[in-house]
């Protein structure tokens, strides 16, 4: 099956499970060897439509929104003040804060209560750096994104949609000014 104007490519690889990806901002389908692509297309083709119009949104609005400039250690200043008071209204402590580039993601939280930021965040703007560092410890709390993470998330940002597609849109300027690929 095609989808109108929604380029896609295929890989066979060594999986169990097939998958969609939109990790360069093309849709990736990764599949088990000698499975059919149609069938997964057809099946995922309004998440796929929906997804791709998403994108498209994004990369529209980019226009509108600027990178900031700050130092490393205004960031790491930043950073570590919104982890105090996180940590704090959940009363929850973190173990480590790591700070390094990552391709994937704007921050993550281990089961070890580690903290990973990635350091690409540095040209954020500080409302989007709480909301990270609040989503990421929000997950010591409640490990997956379901209902309940969301209800907890909703509670001090009730605007966290309109926050998720800001750093979608943030990243396709990261993306394009550092050399990373998009992930979706």
């Amino acid at each position: 099956m095609e989808l109108p104007n929604i380029p896609y490519s295929v890989s066979h690889r060594n999986v169990r499970y097939p998958r969609l990806e939109f990790r360069t901002g093309e849709l990736l389908l990764v599949l088990p060897f000698g499975y059919k692509a149609d069938a997964l297309l057809d099946k995922h083709r309004s998440w796929i439509l929906k997804k791709t119009r998403f994108i498209k949104e994004c990369l529209r609005d980019t226009s509108s929104k600027k990178l900031v400039k700050r130092s490393e250690k205004e960031f790491k200043d930043i950073v570590y003040h919104f982890i105090k008071g996180v940590s704090k209204e959940f009363g929850e402590e973190l173990n480590r804060v790591y700070f390094r580039k990552m391709k994937t993601k704007w921050a993550s939280c281990s089961v070890k209560r580690n903290l990973t930021i990635n350091r690409l965040m540095r040209y954020l703007p500080e409302y989007l750096l709480k909301y990270v560092i609040f989503h990421e410890i929000a997950h010591l709390k409640e490990k997956r994104h379901n209902d309940k993470f969301w209800k907890r998330i909703s509670n001090k940002f009730n605007n966290y949609r309109e926050l998720e597609k800001d750093l979608f849109v943030y990243w396709f300027q990261v993306a394009d000014r550092f050399g990373v690929p998009f992930f979706g």
